[in-house]
């Protein structure tokens, strides 16, 4: 695919999501989306891949991931693969990377559950925040969303889930562990003491 067509497509999905997603996605906007194709990028060359076709798949299913919150909030992995199934077609994308694509997007469905190493880096680029110091920011703004749209009651159901979350997740790709897992383990331990803190506070007053 010429590079020039390339450029269009990202330029017209990142465009559809700057205009189409709602607001009140504080944490699922476009930033995540660029972030995520970055973080596929990055773990992409760390772990090997260098043919400039398998860049290419990678990218596009970085860029359609969450397309989806287009339409839909719950089920959104399954919109963004119609999404993308309708609009690579035309371009000249094969049934068969088509196929790869949505199975790199439908691996980033919690539980996590990828099968193949290009699965596996969408689904690690895609909770990469998780083992980054920036990750108390972006907490924060999933937070926000996911009070907003009634998936947690308050701030201490988040916190739970939160740390409930981080405890179960681990990373795929070995470029990933080796880099996210230390600081995600940090941010566990201070998430766990003061959760603990917190609840032995309320438990005396």
């Amino acid at each position: 695919m010429k590079e020039q067509t390339v450029q269009h497509l990202f330029d017209r999905v990142l465009s559809d999501l700057k205009d189409g997603l709602s607001e009140l996605l504080t944490y699922h906007s476009v930033r995540h989306t660029m972030d995520v194709i970055e973080q596929t990028m990055a773990i992409a060359v760390r772990e090997g891949i260098t043919s400039p076709k398998d860049i290419l798949l990678l990218k596009v299913a970085a860029l359609y991931h969450d397309t989806g919150f287009l339409f839909v909030y719950k089920g959104h992995e399954e919109e963004s693969c119609k999404k993308a199934r309708k609009e690579l077609l035309p371009l000249g994308f094969t049934t068969t990377e088509i196929d790869s694509i949505c199975g790199m997007i439908m691996a980033t469905k919690i539980p996590q559950q990828p099968t193949n190493l290009f699965e596996q880096i969408l689904a690690d680029a895609d909770l990469d925040y998780l083992g980054r110091t920036d990750f108390k920011k972006l907490s924060s703004l999933l937070e926000t969303e996911f009070i907003v749209y009634g998936i947690i009651e308050d701030k201490a159901a988040f916190e739970k889930l939160q740390l409930d979350f981080l405890s179960s997740h681990e990373y795929f790709t070995n470029s990933s562990q080796q880099l996210r897992s230390p600081v995600k383990k940090q941010t566990i331990e201070e998430r766990l003491k003061n959760y603990q803190l917190h609840h032995s506070h309320k438990k005396n007053t």
